[in-house]
């Protein structure tokens, strides 16, 4: 991700949507303003800085802005919470030394201590990278994400949302999945703009879904934490989930992420049998599988 083209991208949608009634400025109907939202002049007098220090701000010059510089374009643009963190990730990006592309790093492994945890849950639970890679689970988080685990590589969220046409029925709230989904990748590019895997990520979707490049370009972001989910299990049916992100120790960007239900409801009902469920579907692959193997014949079975 190119930082001084996502300040000004990120910066001019967010001033775009502020109106000069929000801002409290005065306003006369049918006036010559050919901005939807607030000017660069408005948002300067306003964050109390001069328009050639703001322009040159909105230009990518975001480094070097102090703090409260920075607080006064969150009160001026009404940034969000998530919107606010994506500012200071990108000024602090922007005042960098390194404009150089790492290489991958090395995925921190999920420990056998992490891995305890995750088995000695009652719930689904899954850890999930910045990239939205599924890179641990319980039984149950296998169980509850069927789609994802079946895709050829490693399971990942973003590519089931947008490149697998089963997301459009698991997700009850499709629509909301895939923003959801575009703003979660938009605030970690933001956030380590110079990792590789993210931005290939980021370009495969790109090339490959018309509909990602458009949630892209409207640069919301979100940061994975709490809230409300709502699947349609193809093995046991509805299943409205509250699910709780909490961040891994020792890095940040790796999180694990469980899912309840309020006890007594349908779907603590359905999660009872989500085990059963799951436990079925093994055992019918284990006997595709076996029965693969009888029919091989001999010669291959040696090799």
């Amino acid at each position: 991700m190119e930082i001084k083209r996502e300040i000004r991208d990120f910066l001019m949608s967010r001033r775009a949507r502020v109106t000069p009634q929000m801002a409290g400025l005065p306003y006369a109907e049918g006036g010559d303003r050919r901005v939807p939202g607030l000017r660069r002049e408005e948002v300067a007098m306003l964050a109390g800085v001069s328009v050639e220090y703001y322009t040159r701000m909105e230009r990518g010059g975001l480094g070097g802005a102090s703090e409260s510089v920075l607080e006064a374009l969150v009160q001026v643009l009404q940034l969000d919470d998530d919107e606010r963190a994506h500012l200071y990730d990108l000024a602090r990006s922007a005042g960098g030394s390194s404009r150089t592309r790492r290489s991958p790093r090395r995925e921190p492994a999920v420990t056998d201590a992490v891995q305890q945890v995750l088995d000695s849950l009652g719930v689904p639970a899954v850890v999930m990278n910045a990239r939205m890679d599924l890179v641990a689970a319980n039984d149950l988080g296998r169980a509850l994400y069927p789609g994802p685990y079946s895709m050829a590589g490693r399971p990942n969220f973003a590519r089931f949302a947008f490149l697998d046409s089963r997301a459009a029925d698991f997700y009850a709230d499709f629509e909301g999945a895939r923003n959801f989904t575009a703003s979660t990748l938009r605030a970690a590019a933001g956030h380590d703009p110079l990792d590789t895997e993210l931005s290939d990520l980021i370009g495969e979707l790109a090339v490959r879904s018309q509909d990602f490049t458009a949630r892209w370009g409207k640069h919301n972001v979100h940061r994975h934490s709490q809230g409300r989910k709502t699947f349609h299990h193809p093995g046991v049916g509805t299943l409205e989930l509250v699910y709780t992100d909490l961040a891994l120790p020792g890095d940040p960007t790796v999180s694990m992420t469980t899912y309840t239900a309020a006890p007594g409801s349908p779907t603590a009902d359905s999660l009872a049998l989500l085990g059963a469920w799951a436990r079925t579907q093994q055992e019918e692959q284990d006997r595709a599988a076996a029965g693969s193997d009888a029919r091989a014949p001999e010669s291959s079975r040696r090799d």
